[in-house]
């Protein structure tokens, strides 16, 4: 649409900026009242209302094209979303959010209600092609019972925000957009299943058993012959560390720095951070905290470190590899974890994301024994750091992977699409394969692997990664208690045969199939 006569180019453009910064300022406000990885992806989603690059945009269609503001925006965001998807993962998954952000300046624009969860007054199943990650941050479990979208993948930003909070979450399912108001819907985001107008019988056995509550964690994790494997908690600040100390989290195995950096245009200072971090660190005293370096780039742009534009974000400068350009951030960032480790009693390790090479593990542990930090480690998310690890633990003290970008890196599939879903799983025999590899590296080492991504908190895989060599587990709060029961139930040796079955499957549904089966008493036993 033209922009009307008596609407000027410089009206026009400060009612489009005005929008931009109101929506982001909601987002923010919502931010403050969330935590963890809910706080996070709402403080990025907010930082994108007010993206440059989609401002200046969407200013040249208002000053040069005649449009009215809420026609630039909507164009300008479409070609911003329509680039990402082609980049590919991890920078894609923001194509959806960029679009949400879209609708919801329009929206503000245009005097309407925000896109947003409908709220039909009672609990209700939740259906649709996909949510922005701005409002899965905030579903109600009360009201939401489960989730079912038609796109997505298991590892996408929506299946990882709904389990954190409990929600049960399946995604990429087909049909899911032909299920109606009014249909009866069974799911089990355990198995991955959704059964459309069960039986009176199965719907009766449910309403007499009642909504299972979050099982607690009972014990130190440890296998039925009493190997131990820690159980810790994800977190990204301290009202998170705090719900994981409330789930009897043994500590903490990924403790995300990000949330202190983002939506900053400046480099928070060593003060600021050393204020961030405490918190977290006194809520695990005499514990292990894993601390993990500023993950920036991708899908996590930030004016001080990472570049303005790169033909592949997604493969290009992001993690610890933003330390080449900037090696004062990351040394301004060791100095306060130290500062923080000093003034508290937690047992503090370091990591950093993205290593792919033994030169760049030496680096970084040669740059944390600068800082006095001696327990220094890697994230295992690129392949070629799995299969050359013992290489790489000739240098880092201890390994966590991150299944989730092990995974996309390992099957070349974007997380967040529905068509490779499929793929898009650690029950991937070549992920697996991966696991074993990073995990036999790091044993003629002696040193320690951890898993720090989604498939950590799956109870029914969980025992398979501790059949390959996993020492340690790390997760959403709420699933510790499912993951520490089926340990618990399940010995070392039935770990290992499991692990077995899971490598010697065709593909991940078989994988888990087998191990489902094998599993089938115990989780009968404990409710799963």
């Amino acid at each position: 649409a033209a922009r009307p006569a008596g609407d000027d180019a410089d009206a026009a453009v400060a009612r489009l900026t005005a929008a931009a910064g109101a929506v982001s300022d909601a987002l923010l406000a919502r931010a403050g009242g969330a935590s963890g990885t809910a706080a996070e992806v709402l403080t990025v989603t907010a930082g994108m209302a007010t993206d440059p690059t989609l401002a200046r945009d969407a200013e040249r269609r208002v000053r040069e094209e005649g449009a009215t503001p809420e026609r630039a925006v909507w164009d300008a965001a479409d070609a911003l979303a329509a680039q990402l998807e082609t980049l590919g993962p991890p920078l894609s998954e923001r194509a959806r959010d960029v679009r949400d952000v879209r609708d919801r300046i329009v929206a503000e624009l245009t005097g309407v209600r925000p896109p947003g969860v409908p709220t039909p007054g009672h609990p209700f199943v939740l259906v649709a092609e996909d949510l922005a990650p701005a409002d899965t941050a905030t579903l109600d479990p009360g009201q939401v019972r489960a989730v079912v979208t038609a796109g997505g993948g298991p590892t996408s930003h929506t299946a990882i925000l709904a389990r954190s909070l409990g929600i049960p979450a399946v995604v990429a399912v087909a049909g899911a957009l032909d299920l109606a108001d009014g249909d009866t819907v069974l799911v089990d985001g355990t198995g991955g299943v959704v059964e459309r107008d069960p039986d009176a019988a199965t719907v009766a056995a449910l309403a007499d058993a009642g909504p299972r509550g979050r099982r607690a964690l009972e014990a130190p994790g440890r296998t039925a012959d009493g190997v131990r494997v820690d159980l810790l908690a994800n977190v990204a600040d301290a009202d998170a560390a705090k719900a994981a100390v409330e789930a009897g989290a043994e500590g903490v195995g990924l403790f995300r720095t990000e949330f202190c950096f983002l939506g900053r245009a400046a480099e928070p200072s060593v003060e600021e951070q050393v204020a961030a971090y405490r918190p977290v660190l006194a809520a695990f005293g005499g514990r292990k905290v894993v601390v993990r370096t500023l993950d920036a780039g991708a899908d996590k742009p930030l004016p001080f470190v990472t570049a303005a534009s790169e033909p592949n974000p997604a493969l290009g400068v992001r993690g610890l590899r933003t330390a080449a350009r900037h090696p004062e951030v990351l040394d301004r960032q060791l100095e306060a974890i130290a500062q923080a480790a000093a003034a508290e009693q937690a047992e503090v390790w370091v990591m950093a994301p993205m290593v792919a090479t033994a030169d760049e593990a030496e680096r970084f542990v040669a740059a944390c024994a600068r800082h006095g930090l001696e327990r220094a480690g890697v994230m295992v998310e690129v392949p070629a750091a799995a299969l050359r690890s013992r290489w790489v633990f000739e240098h880092a003290t201890f390994g966590s992977l991150g299944t989730n970008d092990l995974t996309q890196y390992a099957m070349a599939a974007d997380r967040e699409l529905g068509d490779l879903a499929v793929l898009s799983t650690g029950w991937q025999p070549a992920v697996l394969e991966l696991v074993r590899a990073t995990c036999d590296g790091a044993a003629e080492r002696g040193r320690p692997v951890g898993v720090c991504g989604e498939a950590a908190g799956d109870p029914v895989l969980a025992p398979v990664l501790v059949g390959l060599g996993v020492t340690s587990l790390s997760m959403a709060p709420r699933a510790l208690g499912d993951v520490g029961a089926v340990l618990a139930a399940t010995s070392s040796d039935a770990c290992r045969e499991l692990a077995r079955a899971a490598l010697a499957a065709p593909d991940a549904e078989a994988a888990r199939d087998a191990v489902r089966e094998r599993l089938r008493p115990v989780l009968a036993e404990i409710g799963l």
